[in-house]
């Protein structure tokens, strides 16, 4: 009864256009889109009901489904037929700006050199390494291991093959142990995330797994490097049990510790000295009074158990260090001068002692009235700082000499410390510390990007005060690359840098950049309730962009972390077009310490910020008012879900990547992986204020009635499990069944019916989902004619 109604519906003419508001509208493929079975299903929550006739397809098993998905498919092909050439154009520049191996640089751990590469023709990585200031017995032995060269310790391409039949390959963590001996890492091949547990012992070459080892998260070695400690996550998928396993007796697994507070996961790592193994057991906001929720155990001595370091209190973190006999923590916990937990953060310690670890020396280091603590790392001889001051992001060190020799009393005063701010280029708007293994080593890496800075390695030698450019990511074809391992730029600073130039030191060389081409700038627009929003726009210097450019504004779920502008090739292929990039870091973003102020009751100031944003852009004239899409994964997708509803006509289109769209019909089951991880951030809609805050803007809740909605593309995963293919499809069937009958059908849906939450992940593939996207975007734009009249970059 289902098949031929629908096979009838597939041959309707169109409806005619003169019904449709919008004055552009794509070329449509003669069919229809697909309509999926109803079935009457009544949600209900505080006293209230809602309709809901999809509820069907939260059923994954309902072979109902798997069929509308393929039938989606083959629509979103149809609609993008007249795009084939276009996509193999934009796919070919994509590859072109690739080098035909991509190196990283090498890091040094101890004796050896560890490196990854992606060689010619391949699509993922080589783990590899070399042996360095060995002599003697030590060298022939490493020699006579690894036959005198290279030694691949991992080919991500050989366990794509091993594993090709299931067509997905993601590996997860991965870890050298102490003694350099083995390698653990982690691995799904279903998309599902539940990784399985591999160890590979790199004399033998031997790999030992066990299906049992199933959800494994993170992976800590002890000091021997005898066992291997390793977290697992429930049917939920929330980390909750760490375990040990021996490597000498048969690889036996014990349990250590259990995490039962369903709102918390369980995390493991090393500190940077190998002495010590942290456990931390973290809510967003550690919201259980009265919970451990750090825990060390002595990386030398597994029997010695469990110790606490301190018990849990509300919205408190703490990240722990050690150092010789000390561990440092940095903290926004309550402390004597304060009666409740700060909003900044400051570095206390403790002996390394378990009778003494509750007696914390308050507040060692406090950061100046401007400033905020953001992360820390310790090493032999320094302490380093990530700092947020004035907005900026910044990095210094300070001799941990001074640190040390502090007396119990008065926190020290930042200033006082001289520390050494690490030179950045000023418009640099990603900085990522790299692994820093070496605790005994004096030079700290950092990761520099920026729209227009192509990826920089580059170390900081915190003794002598000055750094070396070590690596740049490869353009060809727009930029000479000088950065690159063979011609090292060594620059001078020695100075300890003051506000008046924090960013760039007269005197020293450029690195490579694009800003000759395209300019960054960074605007602040002002929301709806006059909070100043950070925004980010990128385009050509040879465009004439004045109210006349198609551009696309990336939005992004926050969940406290920081919008990624990272350099990327890819945006090249929209920038030489013509096109504008721009960036939202809407508030619940982690950047200026207003994750609360986007989070829970206040989420809807997500969706303020982001409309405030796509508003400027417009009326600013840097994009045409008819030619603006809009970019958001994951919760992303969430935010700009949300915005499209509420302001249907400020986008013309948009791309939703493995959406969160159902957010209250998911969120009222906890039975969900992630629901109850998610109250956090978004609220309980099983309490009613939660409730009453998550249906204003839950985007499958409050699709506009016969409106004209923007051309969609929505992308969706099969097996995603941290949000249910469901949620897209459900979204996507409601759209077109609510909104104007024309606009409906330019909504398509695209289904990775093999894949996860994050794709597939090879450089090849994903040049071919990003080249989907961008013809997509030039093709509701009406810009497909463009391409034939025009030569670009």
């Amino acid at each position: 009864m289902f098949r031929q109604p629908y096979l009838r519906r597939l041959l309707l003419p169109s409806p005619p256009y003169s019904t449709c508001k919008r004055k552009k509208l794509p070329s449509l493929p003669p069919l229809q889109p697909p309509i999926p079975k109803k079935i009457p299903f009544t949600g209900s929550a505080h006293g209230r009901t809602w309709d809901d006739p999809y509820h069907w397809m939260s059923n994954t098993s309902d072979p109902d489904l798997a069929e509308h998905l393929l039938r989606e498919n083959s629509y979103a092909e149809a609609f993008m037929i007249d795009t084939d050439g276009l996509r193999k154009r934009l796919k070919e520049e994509m590859w072109a700006r690739m080098p035909p191996r991509i190196s990283a640089a090498p890091e040094t751990w101890g004796n050896w050199s560890y490196y990854q590469y992606i060689p010619e023709g391949k699509e993922y990585p080589l783990l590899c390494r070399k042996p360095i200031n060995q002599n003697g017995f030590t060298k022939k032995l490493c020699d006579w291991l690894r036959g005198f060269g290279e030694e691949v310790l991992l080919d991500w391409n050989e366990i794509a093959e091993q594993f090709g039949k299931t067509g997905y390959v993601h590996i997860g963590t991965c870890r050298v142990s102490p003694d350099h001996r083995f390698v653990a890492y982690t691995l799904d091949t279903f998309g599902s995330e539940m990784f399985t547990l591999h160890v590979k012992d790199l004399q033998t070459g031997q790999i030992t797994s066990d299906p049992k080892r199933k959800g494994v998260v993170s992976l800590a070695w002890a000091g021997d490097s005898s066992c291997l400690l390793y977290t697992v996550c429930n049917e939920k998928q929330r980390p909750y049990r760490v375990f040990s396993t021996n490597l000498v007796s048969d690889m036996v697994d014990d349990l250590l510790f259990t995490e039962n507070d369903l709102t918390c996961c369980v995390d493991i790592a090393s500190t940077k000295d190998g002495k010590y193994i942290t456990i931390n057991s973290n809510s967003k906001s550690s919201s259980e009074e009265g919970h451990v929720s750090v825990y060390v155990i002595d990386a030398m001595n597994l029997k010695d158990g469990i110790w606490p370091v301190r018990m849990r209190i509300p919205f408190v973190q703490y990240f722990l260090e050690h150092h010789h006999g000390y561990f440092y923590i940095l903290t926004n916990a309550p402390s004597e001068e304060m009666a409740s937990a700060a909003s900044g953060y400051y570095l206390a310690r403790c002996q390394a002692v378990k009778s003494l670890l509750i007696n914390w020396q308050v507040k060692v280091l406090q950061a100046n009235q401007d400033m905020l603590f953001q992360d820390f790392d310790i090493s032999n001889e320094y302490l380093v700082l990530s700092v947020m001051t004035e907005g900026l992001p910044l990095f210094c060190s300070i001799e941990m000499y001074k640190v040390v020799n502090h007396k119990v009393g008065k926190p020290m005063k930042f200033d006082d410390l001289k520390p050494w701010f690490f030179p950045l280029p000023s418009s640099s708007y990603s900085i990522v510390p790299g692994s820093n293994l070496d605790f005994m080593s004096s030079v700290y890496r950092l990761v520099i990007s920026s729209p227009v800075i192509p990826d920089l390695v580059v170390d900081y030698d915190m003794k002598r005060r000055d750094f070396t450019v070590l690596h740049q990511e490869e353009v060809l074809g727009l930029i000479k690359h000088k950065n690159s391992s063979s011609e090292l730029h060594h620059i001078s600073g020695n100075q300890t840098l003051n506000k008046q130039h924090l960013y760039m030191v007269k005197d020293m060389p450029k690195w490579d950049d694009l800003s000759e081409d395209f300019s960054c700038e960074k605007r602040d627009v002002i929301s709806h309730d006059g909070v100043r929003v950070p925004l980010t726009i990128v385009y050509s210097r040879r465009a004439e962009h004045i109210g006349q450019s198609p551009g696309i504004l990336h939005g992004y779920g926050a969940y406290g972390e920081v919008l990624d502008k990272s350099f990327s090739s890819d945006d090249i292929t929209l920038l030489s077009r013509g096109w504008v990039i721009a960036y939202a870091d809407v508030r619940g973003g982690g950047d200026l310490g207003w994750h609360k102020s986007g989070a829970r009751h206040c989420k809807l100031n997500s969706v303020y910020d982001f409309a405030a944003c796509a508003m400027f852009l417009i009326n600013e004239g840097y994009v045409h008012k008819n030619q603006l899409g809009a970019i958001g994964c994951s919760a992303g997708g969430l935010l700009v879900g949300a915005t499209i509803n509420m302001f249907p006509d400020l986008f013309s289109a948009a791309i939703l990547k493995v959406p969160f769209l159902d957010i209250c019909n998911t969120l009222l089951d906890p039975s969900l992986p992630l629901a109850n991880l998610d109250y956090e951030e978004f609220g309980d809609p099983r309490i009613l204020a939660d409730f009453e805050i998550i249906r204003r803007y839950s985007p499958y809740d409050n699709i506009c009635l016969d409106a004209c909605y923007p051309s969609l593309l929505v992308t969706t995963s099969f097996h995603d499990s941290r949000v249910g293919v469901w949620e897209a499809v459900k979204w996507v069937a409601r759209v077109r069944e609510k909104t104007c009958c024309t606009c409906s059908r330019s909504v398509i849906l695209k289904t990775n019916m093999i894949g996860g939450h994050f794709g597939e992940g090879g450089r090849y593939s994903h040049c071919e989902e990003t080249a989907f996207e961008y013809a997509f975007f030039i093709k509701v734009m009406g810009l497909l004619d463009n391409e034939k009249k025009s030569d670009y970059l």
